[in-house]
């Protein structure tokens, strides 16, 4: 029998790695760079100093820089904002498919009636 998969937690929006932690990276990252001056290596250093993968704290200071408007590219904050104008954009998209199929549903209803009170099929009111 295969050995189960050790499960990381999760913290927040689905991260592997608490916001304290990331922060904590990042400015580690952004201290000894101006301190020593020399970017290189730097983030793998702290990376394996702390326990995280190299590309992932390069991420983390990228994304950093960005916020900051050191770096070109979409802020945090903008991508959270598209993500939900996404999610809003396929939730009115399913709302609107309901409603359609519901109209269709209705009109198939009472055209059927219609036909039949005009052959004098229909309920007399």
């Amino acid at each position: 029998m295969a050995a189960s998969k050790q499960q990381t937690p999760k913290h927040g929006s689905g991260h592997r790695h608490p916001p304290e932690l990331r922060e904590r990276a990042v400015r580690m990252v952004e201290e000894t760079i101006k301190e020593t001056g020399e970017r290189h290596g730097v983030v793998t250093r702290i990376a394996v100093q702390l326990g995280l993968g190299s590309e992932t704290l390069r991420h983390w200071v990228k994304q950093a820089e960005i916020d900051k408007g050191e770096r070109p590219g979409v802020t945090t904050k903008d991508q959270q904002r598209i993500a939900d104008l996404e999610k809003e954009n396929r939730e009115l998209r399913r709302a609107n498919d309901i409603l359609k199929a519901a109209s269709a549903f209705f009109a198939r209803g009472l055209s059927a009636h219609a036909g039949a009170d005009s052959r004098g099929l229909g309920r007399a009111w």
